[in-house]
């Protein structure tokens, strides 16, 4: 049993599930609810959801059962890990590991690690592969103002650590505060001139961008399917296998182990598998790993050409009709002009950035998000100052623009309407211009409309 759909370059949205969902308003009626918090989680692919629809009658456990929705779930399950390795590029000796997420593949990694490795990572990381290394010395390298000064501060760090120790670089392939593109390969290149490896956080990038292990000369990629337009908890760590195969299991259980057996004195004995199954012990999320397969295969089929350039076009509206808005300042670290996927964060003079998030939904059925991303030295370094105590919800002493803890993202995608788009902007500049129409509170250390 396979699921195949034809699909071809468009310039139209790709189908997402929810594009007709309606949410009621504050200010009465309903309105078809603006998803742009594709950072966060981006809604399923339609084509992703129908593969996994017309596959959930067959499931069965894999691996080891001898009836035919095992075999057929089994052949699914392993066939999904070349469909992903086949779009990262990966080389033919690289392993490719099925995990909950890129959290969770950063830290099978951080399990991995050979004895003394240090790890350089940036502090404009998600706190994804900004914490994972606590077992490792870890050095963290002050946020770069340029893509030039990254490479810069990387190879400084590098030239000074002690060669004989393995190392592990970690960077993110694009920021998910300010969506900016980062120098992957000359990064891959310093750290390998150094003797050192490079794992790429592509939680941001493998959905807006093609990512090839080969080109970039990465060691490892890890991504997350449900920023990917798959549902469900699942994501990958692909890369080179000898670091895996040398470590202990992730997780013991059955799946990892090979062969166990007892020893006279009463304890066991545990050969382990020496490929991906490694770290997959338990029963793995087949469903996850079919649909992050069926995300990759519907990317590829659309063609990156044409949602890069989509994509490129909504970034575009998105700068413009901020930049009209006075009160608005976009955060950036290389600079507007920076190449960036489809995100960016901001701040408005004057506004609470919780009760602006608020309004956008409540009053215009727009989803963004506000906070600090999972990124705060990030965002702190952006807003430029110390962490201040936030005010309550709309008070002008949170000035937003200076001393505030939180910005505002919009997030968006190859499922994104232009309207959704236009819609955001036409609503920053009547909010700004006209405030709120709706009274809000703080409930629980966010606003929400007052009843």
């Amino acid at each position: 049993m396979s699921v195949t759909t034809a699909t071809t370059a468009t310039t139209t949205p790709l189908p997402v599930l929810g594009r007709d969902v309606t949410v009621p308003l504050v200010t009465g009626g309903e309105v078809t609810y603006a998803a742009l918090d594709y950072a966060a989680s981006a809604p399923a692919l339609q084509r992703v959801w129908d593969d996994v629809a017309a596959y959930a009658p067959y499931y069965g456990s894999v691996h080891r059962g001898a009836g035919y929705l095992s075999q057929l779930s089994t052949d699914l399950f392993e066939n999904a890990r070349l469909t992903v390795a086949e779009f990262l590029d990966c080389r033919a000796a690289d392993q490719v590991v099925f995990t909950r997420s890129t959290t969770d593949s950063l830290n099978l990694l951080a399990a991995a690690l050979p004895a003394g490795c240090e790890v350089f990572v940036f502090e404009t990381e998600h706190h994804a592969s900004l914490l994972p290394w606590r077992a490792a010395r870890v050095t963290y390298l002050d946020a770069p103002r340029t893509p030039y000064q990254a490479v810069d501060t990387l190879e400084r760090a590098l030239a000074a650590r002690d060669t004989t120790a393995p190392a592990l670089v970690c960077v993110t392939g694009a920021s998910n505060v300010t969506g900016e593109l980062w120098p992957v390969r000359e990064l891959a290149a310093t750290a390998h001139a150094h003797g050192a490896r490079i794992v790429l956080d592509a939680a941001q990038l493998a959905p807006h961008h093609p990512v090839s292990v080969q080109d970039l000369d990465v060691d490892w990629v890890a991504f997350s399917g449900h920023k990917l337009y798959a549902p469900f908890g699942s994501g990958v760590l692909a890369g080179r296998a000898d670091w895996l195969t040398a470590a202990e299991p992730y997780l013991a259980g059955g799946g990892a182990s090979r062969r166990v057996t007892r020893r006279t004195d009463g304890g066991v004995d545990v050969e382990w598998h020496e490929s991906a199954a490694r770290h997959e012990a338990g029963s793995p999320n087949v469903i996850g790993a079919y649909a992050v397969a069926s995300a990759c295969k519907a990317l590829t089929e659309a063609g990156w050409d044409t949602l890069v350039a989509r994509e490129n076009q909504l970034i575009e509206r998105v700068r413009a009709g901020l930049a009209e808005v006075p009160e608005v300042r976009v955060l950036s670290l290389f600079g507007d002009d920076a190449p960036r996927v489809g995100v960016l964060s901001f701040v408005v003079e004057g506004w609470n950035s919780s009760h602006f998030a608020a309004a956008l939904s409540a009053e215009y059925g727009i989803g963004v998000r506000d906070g600090l991303f999972c990124a705060h030295p990030l965002v702190r370094t952006l807003l430029g100052g110390d962490p201040q105590t936030q005010g309550e919800c709309g008070a002008p002493e949170a000035a937003p623009g200076e001393k505030s803890l939180n910005a505002i993202r919009v997030s968006f995608g190859a499922g994104t309407p232009d309207e959704h788009v236009d819609r955001f902007v036409a609503a920053v500049r009547e909010l700004v211009r006209e405030g709120a129409t709706w009274e809000y509170r703080t409930q629980d250390g966010r606003c929400v409309p007052a009843v």
